[in-house]
């Protein structure tokens, strides 16, 4: 398995993890999407290649806080084909992650998750990783 950044030839098969992820999307949506990503210098998407089909992405940000002058990286989105799952390909896609942002001289990374029942197996790799539970996530959905 070859992990490497996202290109845009990848665009496709891309998309056709997007319902893996949870939200189904269509071609067009996901060139707009991301043209968007691509075109901010603070986010990075890295996919997971084996026998040249897309198996897994993670998308990260990289922040800047009020706090200190350390950047810090925020894993954003991660997921596996759902016929590929169970064989570490997240695993090594955050591991990919670590080495690359230590590489920055980034030693902080943190993530958000949702508490629902499907998420407890994503919760146990993070925990397995070494990843804390820190906090809360507080939400206000504004519609305009």
């Amino acid at each position: 398995m070859e992990i490497r950044k996202y290109n845009s030839d990848d665009i496709k098969q891309f998309t056709d993890l997007m319902p893996d992820l949870g939200y189904p999307s269509s071609l067009d949506e996901m060139k707009v999407r991301m043209q968007r990503i691509e075109s901010n210098p603070n986010y990075y998407t890295f996919v997971a290649i084996n026998d040249n089909n897309l198996v897994g992405m993670i998308g990260i940000t990289i922040h800047t806080t009020y706090t200190n002058n350390d950047e810090k990286i925020q894993i954003t989105s991660l997921v596996t084909k759902k016929e590929y799952r169970g064989q570490g390909i997240a695993k090594a896609l955050i591991k990919y992650v670590e080495e690359w942002s230590l590489k920055r001289g980034s030693d902080f990374i943190y993530l958000l998750s949702g508490k629902s029942e499907k998420r407890i197996k994503a919760h146990e790799l993070y925990k397995f990783l070494g990843y804390e539970i820190t906090g809360y996530r507080f939400v206000k959905c504004m519609k305009k």
